[in-house]
């Protein structure tokens, strides 16, 4: 059983982060309509089937089906995209690299893949700017465009800022293309080498910073499984002790490395970025079996330190290629790689996202997006509906509560005991502690020094659950789509008992 003994008169002060830490992105494929990854049945949600191994012969086909575009008018994703306040939203995926920006009804020429039309992109900047969003996108860099010989233009790329521009959502951040690692599978020009993408990446870079200087520079939106192996201090990463798989898969993949997309580079990024999951879901877990976590670890030390583990092995390479000690983006996270696991959309994976912002945020600042808004299994609203899912009300609290100053919790991060403490949402003096209690079986006691106001989330009846709850109340949309009411309750000082599986957040 963990003890924790709070001390809220002995916090130190860490950094203060983005207010907009928690954001999230639209999949281009979202706004278009087009394939994603297929959704698990509701058996393999429950855990009582199995997840068959795709038809890699198919390729990544074998794991995917067709979505039509989600509706950004709809008044329900409105609503509750706008009460999570200002957030980024990224308009990416490799869907974008080969995305022809049809905004004068002419059709799509050879060479893309993918249709945007001018509505679907109006409709886009009017849900951003009624959520008080700020909106990031990766330009299109495909064989229509240019092959790989040819040096990158402009031409597309110019189109949707304009558009932007002109709609009152001007593109305020941007990242060249999505995922630029997987040089074979990301949509890019037949033949593309590591030495084609920096010299088009600095000719694009240098066109943002010419026409559009407002406009941050990110990148490289990294999967590089290289640096995720070992941090500065040598240490492994969680899932990566199979570092031959590792390696076979990079190659399979024709991965390169980030020092091969970024070395030589004459324009500097504005803020480094690089994508993060815990591992890949069950239909990858064949391919990758050393990076696949099942359920019973999905609540183990080493499922749950990937995420501060990935942020220090990119600290270095933040120092590198963009601004020493500055922000740090994770442009595209969530549950796991390849559409998340079966249990995605249930209570367990509002552990993960915890602890994955808490501990974030002790080690850098930046921001953390969301992969997604309201489309896959690991969506925070499901596809279609809109229906928010737990993961969706955990980040809700979170913004509640939790200030953008953050503390040394005073606790080192173990089993039953993973703590973190901010300043209050509210600006009123005192903090904040969460406080996961990551065991199976044991309860957790806190030493609590004074009065407080308890939110403990739970699972409606198990860790699997599609709904949850708050201090024994169900969070559920109500009349309307009237959300619930995120309430807490008194807790006395002294000894408190936190349950199995538990989040609890403490405001003092």
């Amino acid at each position: 059983m963990a003890h924790i003994t709070l001390n809220p008169a002995e916090l130190k002060e860490l950094r203060t982060v983005n207010p907009r830490l928690i954001s999230y992105n639209v999949e281009m494929t979202e706004v278009t309509g087009g394939t994603f990854w297929k959704a698990y049945t509701d058996a393999q949600v429950d855990g009582t089937e199995q997840v068959p191994p795709p038809d890699f012969s198919k390729g990544m086909a074998a794991m995917h089906q067709w979505y039509d575009p989600i509706d950004t008018t709809n008044p329900r994703l409105i609503k509750l995209a706008k009460e999570l306040g200002s957030c980024w939203v990224r308009v990416s995926g490799t869907w974008a690299t080969r995305t022809y920006y049809d905004f004068d009804g002419t059709g799509m020429p050879e060479g893309y893949f993918n249709h945007l039309r001018k509505e679907q992109w109006v409709n886009l900047c009017n849900f951003v700017k009624a959520v008080n969003g700020k909106l990031k996108i990766s330009v299109a860099n495909c064989d229509g465009l240019h092959s790989h010989d040819e040096p990158w233009n402009s031409s597309q790329a110019e189109k949707i800022f304009a558009l932007s521009k002109e709609l009152g959502c001007p593109i305020e951040a941007v990242e060249f293309v999505n995922e630029p690692n997987m040089l074979q599978s990301t949509g890019f020009p037949k033949d593309y080498t590591a030495a084609d993408f920096r010299r088009d990446q600095d000719i694009f870079h240098k066109w943002v910073r010419e026409n559009y200087p407002e406009c941050a520079i990110i990148g490289p939106s990294d999967t590089d499984p290289n640096a995720m192996s070992v941090d500065a201090d040598g240490n492994p990463h969680p899932w990566t002790s199979g570092a031959k798989e590792t390696a076979g898969i990079a190659a399979a993949l024709a991965y390169c490395s980030t020092g091969d997309l970024m070395d030589g580079c004459e324009e500097k990024l504005d803020i480094f970025s690089y994508h993060y999951y815990n591992g890949v879901s069950e239909r990858m877990a064949a391919m990758m079996p050393s990076a696949f976590t099942p359920f019973e670890g999905c609540m183990s030390e080493e499922y749950l330190g990937a995420a501060a583990h990935t942020a220090r092995c990119f600290l270095s390479y933040r120092d590198k290629y963009a601004t020493p000690n500055g922000e740090m983006w994770v442009t595209e996270s969530g549950d796991a790689g390849a559409g998340g696991h079966t249990w995605a959309s249930t209570y367990a994976e509002v552990i993960r996202t915890l602890n994955e912002i808490g501990s974030f945020a002790t080690v850098t600042d930046g921001v953390i997006f969301h992969n997604t808004l309201a489309s896959s299994d690991y969506g925070w609203l499901k596809h279609g509906t809109f229906v928010p899912r737990p993961s969706y009300f955990s980040v809700l609290l979170w913004k509640k509560l939790m200030g953008n100053t953050v503390y040394d919790s005073g606790e080192a991060i173990r089993p039953g005991a993973h703590v973190f403490a901010h300043s209050r949402a509210d600006g009123k003096e005192g903090c904040v502690y969460l406080i996961i209690n990551n065991s199976w079986t044991e309860t957790t006691t806190v030493d609590l020094p004074v009065d407080a106001v308890r939110y403990t989330l739970t699972g409606n009846g198990s860790m699997r659950s599609r709904t949850m709850l708050l201090n024994g109340r169900e969070l559920v949309l109500g009349e309307n789509d009237e959300l619930p009411c995120l309430c807490g309750e008194p807790q006395k000082a002294g000894k408190l008992e936190l349950a199995p599986g538990s989040c609890t957040f403490l405001v003092l």
